[in-house]
């Protein structure tokens, strides 16, 4: 059974803001820009001075929040909400993050993007000693740290409020290991906080004298706010009515910030850790098209949308036209209808199609993103060369991915991704193109404007090209975990 959806999933996206009258409705259109991050579900939740509200559904944020009943309901001058893409499972409330607990302290909502590496060693260890699980996240395995620990507060500045609540979130956070970055909402507090290596994004922003956090600038774009900066990596913030704290907690250690967010993740009218995603995906296709020409090419096309910007680039420095030989269907949504066996080879039409004028008698240069499973590729190979194509050449703007994701990214398995088990020439010949290249890993790394990739000491993250995994894989490792205690990740 060919599956439709042959790509990457990012696995959730963030947003708080503390302060604002609107909180919820500015929530809502925050997450609407970060709907690419998730579109299985979505929820805010917010505080009035006096009580929680909330709301989670499945869903995309629009239908999610489209009520004037269910805004009426969110009040309160703080809030923080979630766009989540689960890895298995089913998009059950439960599992609908901001996750919600009463604690001795009073509420507190969560909500994260990431994956924690070791949720199912700490989930065991928490059952064991008596804890219950109303859900399969691994957000969850936070929330009861939190309520377990111990800390004084006796380390954390008086200037803080509520510091005791503070030190008990540091305290989880040095328990965990995984990429995450976090926000949590009390009755007097906001908290934001990324993991030691930065590898997922979050950013400060401030709007009407309110403070925002968000997984990327695109969200404070839509409601008019201002970015200040990115939450830099293993800093905790905490924003109450005084203003804002920075904490560092945790140990320096050289950044590993995602490269895949760049390539494909984040919303091209983001900046991320200071650079314009569009540009640098510009620029990755013009290192792809100095790396890999192809010669006496008619036209440079994208497979939409993830692959235009590097198809513009890759165009403009190979001086080739870039045509929009593929049109996408961006009205897509759920189909109500399981397609039958026989049928179901066409269901990557209900994306694309080809726009034969571009194509026809042309010798193509086809620019994609990556290539995962590769069932995807084949079929979009099929569909360009049915609209006349004299020739297929298949440029991928990323090194080939042949390793899992277990920082926060919906990955197959090792052994279901094309590149692990297949080279170069192998994939060709799987995808039926005329020819196949992608970019180099130093490529990538030219993009990003560094000489190259320090292998001693990479600057990003890029184990899924490299398998060079920074964060230890606690759960991975301990094969004497039972599989029934395998968690969503959250991301």
């Amino acid at each position: 059974m060919m599956p439709i959806d042959d790509s990457f999933h990012d696995e959730c996206g963030v947003f708080g803001i503390f302060g604002h009258a609107d909180s919820a409705a500015h929530t809502a259109l925050g997450l609407h820009a970060l709907q690419h991050r998730g579109q299985e579900a979505a929820g805010i939740v917010t505080f009035d001075g006096q009580q929680f509200h909330g709301h989670r559904n499945p869903g995309l944020v629009g239908e999610t929040f489209d009520a004037p009943v269910v805004m009426d309901r969110l009040r309160g001058h703080a809030a923080i909400g979630h766009v989540r893409y689960s890895t298995t499972g089913q998009t059950i409330l439960r599992n609908i993050q901001p996750l919600f607990a009463e604690f001795d302290f009073g509420g507190m909502a969560v909500a994260h993007n990431g994956n924690l590496t070791n949720a199912r060693t700490l989930r065991r260890e928490l059952v064991s000693g008596g804890a219950i699980f109303q859900s399969t996240s691994d957000t969850e395995t936070l929330i009861h740290l939190i309520a377990t620990s111990r800390a004084s507060s006796a380390a954390v500045q008086p200037a803080i409020k509520n510091p005791k609540i503070v030190l008990r979130v540091i305290d989880a956070l040095r328990q965990i290991q995984g990429a995450y970055s976090l926000v949590c909402l009390t009755d007097s507090l906001l908290i934001g906080a990324r993991d030691p290596w930065g590898v997922r994004p979050l950013i400060l922003g401030e709007i009407d004298g309110a403070h925002i956090l968000a997984s990327e600038t695109c969200a404070l774009d839509i409601i008019g706010a201002t970015f200040v900066r990115d939450i830099a990596p293993g800093e905790v913030v905490v924003i109450d009515s005084q203003g804002l704290r920075s904490l560092r907690p945790f140990l320096p250690v050289p950044p590993r910030f995602c490269i895949f967010e760049y390539v494909y993740f984040a919303r091209p009218d983001s900046v991320v850790e200071g650079a314009n995603v569009y540009d640098v995906r510009r620029r990755i296709g013009a290192e792809l098209a100095r790396e890999s020409p192809v010669a006496g090419a008619d036209v440079v096309t994208p497979v939409p949308d993830s692959g235009t910007p590097a198809a513009i680039g890759y165009a403009a420095e190979a001086r080739v036209p870039f045509e929009l030989g593929i049109i996408r269907n961006h009205y897509v949504g759920r189909t109500f209808i399981e397609p039958a066996d026989q049928i179901r080879h066409l269901g990557v039409r209900l994306k694309h199609n080809p726009n034969r004028a571009a194509l026809a008698g042309k010798k193509v240069v086809l620019v994609d993103d990556s290539i995962v499973r590769g069932t995807t590729s084949v079929k979009i190979v099929e569909m360009v060369r049915g609209a006349g194509a004299a020739e297929v050449h298949m440029r991928i703007a990323s090194p080939p991915t042949a390793h899992s994701c277990f920082y926060g990214v919906d990955t197959p398995k090792r052994e279901d991704l094309m590149a692990a088990n297949l080279d170069v020439e192998g994939m060709r010949r799987e995808i039926g193109v005329d020819s196949l290249s992608f970019l180099s890993i130093d490529g990538l790394y030219r993009a990003m404007g560094e000489p190259g990739r320090n292998a001693a000491q990479p600057q990003f993250c890029d184990a899924c090209f490299s398998g060079d995994y920074a964060i230890p894989l606690v759960d991975q490792e301990d094969s004497e975990l039972p599989q029934q205690l395998s968690l969503l990740a959250e991301g």
